[in-house]
């Protein structure tokens, strides 16, 4: 059989179970037994490349193993493996080095992964949506207009005969006579806020977005500003944003309507913050495997030119000379000896192997004050007195006195 693809699978299974509904029952056994064997070797491959689950067309695939409880693999998502459980134990060095001190055939391979990004499978949503309406905005009042008494009761009229007009089904005569509305009196929220329903029924979500976001701009506590803005957003699939006008609608002013569209909106609005915290964790996760990547690889060869270091001390101990230096740039040795060492000591009569092995002594080589002050002390040992009271040096100079003083 030949290798089965990732992206061959569902349309062989498709092709399978079509086959399956029109064949005779004992046809089917065999072709269910083919069906199987299939997709063993599917999951056989995964097993192998959990990668392969990383392609957008099986993230159906993902999401339903999800929905068992399974935890899939960062490799399943795109992000590869794991590289925190390949770091060596070395204690983290965060200053750089010099690529001239690494031993790049020395130093172990580092693991790469892949930056590429995250590719966001979709959420399977309920419900029906609308077409968005692009008409031109309707007219609005001018809210600096001064509204008289006479302006407010024409106003009330026009209201009316809207009113009479929705309940006989002539919805575009109701927009006239509430825009009317509108214009003789824009401070009123309400006369915003009943044009927007009428939008809602005429299914023009956008108009009715505008008009009800005009009434809350009049009235923030306009429970039917709110209403009308949330409903029109279901139409339009904005399921978050409609959840959030909608419980607002509802602890300003409860009605059966509102909980009736909030159990439609909720169940999607749960699915889309799930799915953005899914999403935003992986990314987060992929992140610090970046970060822990770049420290791996400091890690990596700082121990790599550490063991060079190693290297040519233990060469030169070897050949019954003296070193010519110390790892980090301490030439000539140590002139005099060290303080609290053997008289006329000299770094071959010492065991490297407890310096090199020591993570805090390695660390502090790399602190150019620290290194600047053992140089000092080496060059001139009378020297050590004026660096004791600082709290950097002094402990650094203390341990190295200890790793190389002599019998006792």
């Amino acid at each position: 059989m030949s290798k089965l693809g990732p992206n061959a699978l569902p349309r062989r299974l498709l092709a399978t179970s079509a086959a399956l509904s029109s064949s005779s029952r004992s046809d089917r056994v065999s072709m269910e037994a083919a069906k199987v064997k299939e997709l063993r070797l599917f999951v056989a491959q995964c097993k192998k490349d959990p990668a392969i689950l990383a392609d957008p067309s099986l993230s159906f695939f993902r999401d339903y193993l999800e929905s068992l409880g399974a935890e899939l693999p960062a490799a399943a998502y795109g992000l590869g493996a794991s590289s925190a459980a390949r770091a060596p134990v070395v204690d983290e060095i965060d200053t750089d080095i010099d690529e001239d001190d690494v031993d790049a055939k020395g130093a172990p391979p580092v693991d790469h992964e892949s930056d590429d990004e995250i590719i966001e499978s979709d959420v399977e949503l309920e419900g029906e949506i609308v077409e968005a309406d692009n008409d031109p905005p309707q007219k609005m009042g001018d809210p600096s207009l001064e509204v008289t008494d006479e302006n407010r009761d024409a106003s009330q009229e026009a209201k009316a005969k809207a009113m009479e007009a929705i309940s006989e089904g002539r919805l575009d005569e109701a927009i006239e006579h509430l825009t009317e509305a509108i214009l003789l009196n824009p401070t009123s929220a309400i006369m915003y806020a009943t044009r927007a329903s009428v939008f809602i029924k005429m299914k023009k979500p956008n108009a009715a977005i505008r008009d009800a976001t005009a009434a809350l701009e009049i009235n923030p506590d306009s429970a039917k500003g709110y209403k009308t803005r949330g409903i029109a957003l279901a139409m339009l699939g904005k399921w978050e944003e409609a959840a959030k006008d909608l419980h607002v609608a509802s602890k300003l002013d409860y009605d059966e309507e509102i909980n009736s569209v909030l159990k439609k909106v909720e169940p999607n609005a749960h699915k889309i913050e799930e799915h953005h915290r899914k999403y935003e964790r992986l990314r987060k996760e992929r992140e610090e495997k970046k970060l822990e990547r770049e420290r791996q690889r400091r890690r990596t060869e700082a121990k790599a030119a550490y063991e060079k270091a190693n290297k040519k001390e233990e060469s030169s101990r070897t050949a019954g000379g003296t070193p010519g230096g110390f790892p980090g740039g301490m030439p000539g040795g140590m002139p005099g000896g060290f303080p609290g060492a053997m008289p006329g000591s000299v770094p071959g009569n010492i065991d490297m192997s407890k310096i090199l092995n020591d993570p805090e002594l390695m660390a502090a080589f790399s602190d150019p004050e620290v290194m600047a002050a053992l140089q000092e002390v080496m060059s001139n040992p009378a020297s050590f007195a004026k660096h004791q009271a600082n709290p950097k040096v002094a402990p650094i100079i203390a341990k190295m006195m200890g790793k190389f003083a002599g019998p006792k």
